[in-house]
């Protein structure tokens, strides 16, 4: 996406409360926490979409990928607004992308990239297809593919 986001570009929302913790020395979020905010709006989105505890299933997400573009500062105290919006449903995976934003702008202050690929649940160790029907179905309607 060569523009910087705004909330029109998302399709799902969650408010996220920070922490005194999260911020680092200089003041701002630290760059780990954006991971965990992005971990946190994807997973609590299908958690709450499928009904299920999504760790249990005989095929499961985990993170192959995960990158973010930084617009401006975010921190504490104030809460995070997250948009979620799925790029691309494949046969064993997943592609998000997550938006956070902080106070009134439009414009996201940052930008994840969240890879989820499925894997078996016992073994772990390489992708296996189909994708669960219970994550097609809650995450196909976040569909929109990026500019």
């Amino acid at each position: 996406m060569s523009r910087r986001p705004t909330r029109a570009d998302y399709v799902a929302w969650r408010t996220i409360t920070t922490r005194w913790r999260d911020d680092d020395a200089y003041g701002h979020l630290n760059n780990a926490t954006y991971y965990e905010l992005f971990d946190t709006a994807v997973n609590a989105f299908l958690y709450e979409s499928t009904g299920l505890d999504v760790r249990s299933l005989p095929r499961i997400g985990v993170v192959a990928e995960t990158s973010c573009r930084y617009y401006r500062e975010l921190g504490f105290p104030r809460p995070i607004e997250t948009g979620l919006v799925v790029d691309k449903v494949g046969t064993s995976s997943v592609i998000y992308r997550i938006g956070l934003f902080q106070g009134e702008s439009d414009e996201a202050a940052a930008e994840g990239r969240f890879v989820h690929v499925y894997v078996d649940n016992t073994d772990r160790s390489r992708p296996v297809a189909p994708l669960p029907d219970e994550i097609r179905v809650a995450v196909t309607p976040l569909l929109r593919p990026a500019d």
